[in-house]
């Protein structure tokens, strides 16, 4: 069966013809989550990075990782190889070899989505005859109408987060034909939902949102999917007014802004440094009752630059209490500040009971957990005064928990750990790594209290 579909109607769209503009994706908002690499994984990794440079070597070895794996190390291997954002990228080369030897595996089953990964991949590294035969071959093993669109959506979103223009436009006329020669709303849906998500990704919002207006013509409503693509990408171009009237269109529209839509607008002014912009959002967001989240955080604070270059180099002085902090910061850095302080953002990440107070730190960029750190003193320090019957409220532990570094560049160095170990250090804190578990700093409760009070 032949990959391609031979389309001559010119009532499909053809994107590529129009000019795009060009963006990297904002590290505070990435358009891919991506699981973390397995110990298994990244010693294969590493190994092979050692011989990558001898052809034999490298094939003996990944033929002996999938020989010697379980089925789940194997592809946990592979999708970091597949993944826009692998720690790995000089190796993504021997993602084919990879993917043939998982392929002869006795528990391998054929998977659509990774193949659709694969594909995209080689096709953004050139390596187009190899894409295509990956494409046919899935293709012979879709018989059902819907199968092969919902293979195509895969390619489409797939060719997007790896930025291969070459690919996705060829995926997505193919997708646009088989919507139209359907009669399934499901697939005339997802359809047109991947097609949007896939032209901003690729930066391309006004052909988004004219295939937006198609798709009502096709009776179909778009959802809050559509919308927040649009808004997104345009905010991530610069191109704010527009990011502003999507805005105002879901509003219209009684669709809800939420926290998930407020972060994107925040993410937006944050890389174009229009700080002002943030504070007035984040009074919106109170205002509206909109919920702050550990994104909101990692966002905002990401944006302020007296904090980010303090924390480059812990060798800085850096401030060791809120009011400190806050004779640091000047201008709109320290209405953002401000403006974090008092939500629920410490309450959700802190647990208290008599036997222990835990802090976790997971999914904070190192200005949050820096931020997050000098609120939590200032909550412990309060919350072990008196209780109202006169007794202090003194844990057995207290437990912060920062990570070991599974998700960090280098694997097994977390940042977050490291900066607020040397916090403790120089606030001569009882809070030490604990023998049993790397990724937290721990302490008797008595002996923080001791210590704050």
């Amino acid at each position: 069966m032949t990959v391609c579909f031979h389309v001559s109607s010119p009532q499909i769209p053809a994107p590529f013809a129009f000019a795009y503009h060009q963006h990297q994706p904002l590290s505070s908002q990435p358009s891919f989550i991506q699981c973390a690499l397995t110990k298994q994984g990244h010693r294969f990794l590493s190994t092979l990075s050692v011989k990558a440079g001898d052809s034999s070597a490298a094939h003996k070895l990944i033929g002996k990782f999938v020989a010697a794996s379980p089925k789940s190390i194997s592809l946990n291997a592979l999708s970091h190889l597949l993944s826009p954002d692998t720690t790995h990228p000089h190796l993504t080369s021997h993602s084919l070899l990879l993917y043939s030897r998982i392929k002869e595996a006795s528990w391998f089953e054929f998977n659509p989505k990774l193949v659709a990964a694969l594909a995209a991949l080689l096709d953004k590294h050139g390596r187009y005859n190899e894409s295509e035969a990956l494409i046919s071959e899935a293709v012979s093993k879709l018989d059902r109408h819907r199968e092969l669109a919902m293979f195509y959506c895969n390619l489409v979103e797939s060719h997007s987060k790896q930025s291969s223009t070459h690919g996705f436009d060829s995926c997505y006329t193919q997708l646009y034909q088989l919507l139209c020669s359907s009669s399934s709303v499901y697939v005339k849906r997802r359809a047109f939902e991947s097609m949007v998500s896939g032209l901003c990704t690729m930066d391309r919002p006004s052909e988004g949102e004219s295939l937006m207006e198609e798709m009502r013509g096709n009776g179909l409503k778009p959802s809050i999917f559509e919308f927040r693509s649009l808004m997104y990408a345009y905010g991530r171009i610069g191109l704010l007014s527009d990011m502003l009237r999507i805005v105002h269109q879901m509003e219209d529209e009684g669709l809800v802004i939420d926290t998930i839509c407020s972060n994107m607008v925040l993410s937006s002014y944050g890389a174009h440094n229009d700080l002002p912009q943030m504070v007035s959002w984040l009074q919106k967001m109170k205002t509206s009752t909109i919920p702050f989240s550990i994104r909101t955080y990692n966002t905002v604070l990401n944006a302020c630059p007296t904090i980010s270059a303090m924390l480059q180099d812990l060798r800085n002085n850096i401030p060791l209490s809120m009011d400190e902090l806050h004779g640091t910061l000047k201008g709109d850095e320290a209405l953002l500040v401000k403006e974090l302080e008092g939500s629920q953002v410490l309450e959700e990440a802190m647990v208290w009971d008599s036997m222990e107070v835990k802090l976790d730190l997971h999914g904070m960029h190192l200005g949050s957990a820096y931020f997050i750190m000098l609120q939590w003193i200032e909550e412990m320090r309060s919350r072990f005064s008196l209780n109202n019957d006169g007794k202090p409220v003194v844990p057995a532990e207290v437990v912060v928990v920062c990570g070991s570094g599974k998700h960090s560049n280098v694997r097994g160095v977390s940042p977050v750990k490291t900066m607020i170990k040397e916090m403790m250090v120089r606030m001569k804190s009882p809070m030490r790594i604990d023998r049993k578990n790397a990724g937290c700093l721990i302490a008797k409760g008595k002996s923080v209290k001791d210590w704050l009070c």
